[in-house]
């Protein structure tokens, strides 16, 4: 998102959480070209003094405890940060000012077991996880503040939109980093829970211009971004071990270990109504999108950098 505002000319703001250790490996590319401000989603003044220090015309609102797994062993922070982070800042918005437009990150695991596939701005919501009840309070409190206050709030209810830079612990990229260790000798099996899990995943930079062009309609409202496509944990490990001439059958452990305590099995959107009010539509296929990241996870290996080549 940033490296996308940037092109565009705006002046990009980044809140920064405390930490003992700089976390910039992401960004060190354009570093020079954001301000980072000291904040956090836990903390109403922080979000206050952001604001009133980048004085924004735009406010994205990309942060949480996004991890699904972790939310079941850490529920409370989850719904601290996830969900009310997003009354926080919605109501630093509002105190600092109401004519900011905001973009909240809502998320496809609010709709959980639903009965409807696929799934659309109108579907019924069920979350299977903390993670997607604490997205659910989010979004309802967007479309609330919206209602109440008459801000320019929206939401995109993106599915999983993945790239290189995803972290280890998805399975996606757990998926591609393994397969370039495992072609490189550094390691000999992958364990994964539920292989038949099914998903809609789209390429992250996408996803962006959605985002963005949420932000510059004429009114705030709600849309599904998503690939329309579904495929499932098996497919990914399949087309990635493939990419590099292996058969994933001979690699791939089913750990039940790693089974969620609620899963949810198969998510596919709908975004129709993005294509048509905003014009929008993927370019990357789900193939292209696999062989994107095991190319990257090869590279680093290869290159050995960071503790990619010990992890």
């Amino acid at each position: 998102m940033a490296e996308f505002l940037l092109e565009k000319g705006y002046r990009v703001y980044g809140l920064e959480r405390r930490s003992s250790t700089p976390n910039h490996e992401r960004i060190l590319h354009i570093l020079d070209h954001v301000q980072l401000i000291a904040g956090d989603l836990l903390d109403q003044n922080s979000l206050i003094f952001a604001l009133k220090i980048a004085q924004p015309q735009e406010v994205y609102n990309l942060g949480a405890q996004s991890f699904v797994a972790t939310s079941w062993t850490q529920p409370l922070l989850t719904g601290e940060v996830t969900a009310l982070g997003v009354a926080r800042m919605l109501e630093a918005i509002r105190l600092i000012n109401p004519g900011i437009r905001f973009y909240q990150a809502s998320s496809s695991e609010m709709f959980g077991m639903t009965a409807e596939s696929p799934q659309r701005e109108g579907t019924l919501f069920h979350p299977r996880s903390p993670y997607g009840v604490a997205k659910l309070y989010g979004h309802w409190n967007t479309i609330n503040y919206r209602e109440s206050y008459n801000l320019f709030a929206c939401a995109g209810i993106l599915f999983n939109h993945e790239s290189p830079r995803r972290g280890l612990e998805f399975v996606t990229r757990k998926i591609t980093h393994a397969v370039a260790r495992i072609k490189s000798g550094l390691q000999q099996e992958l364990r994964l829970g539920s292989l038949d899990v099914k998903r809609d995943w789209g390429y992250a930079k996408d996803y962006v211009p959605a985002m963005w062009s949420m932000l510059q309609a004429d009114k705030p409202t709600e849309y599904v971004v998503a690939s329309g496509e579904c495929h499932s944990v098996r497919e990914f490990a399949e087309i990635a071990f493939r990419h590099v001439g292996l058969n994933y059958e001979d690699w791939v452990k089913a750990d039940p270990a790693l089974l969620r305590p609620a899963e949810v099995d198969h998510l596919v959107g709908d975004a129709s109504k993005a294509r048509r009010e905003l014009g929008w539509a993927p370019k990357i296929s789900f193939m292209d999108l696999v062989g994107i990241m095991v190319e990257s996870d090869l590279r680093a290996v290869r290159d050995c950098r960071g503790s990619l080549c010990e992890s």
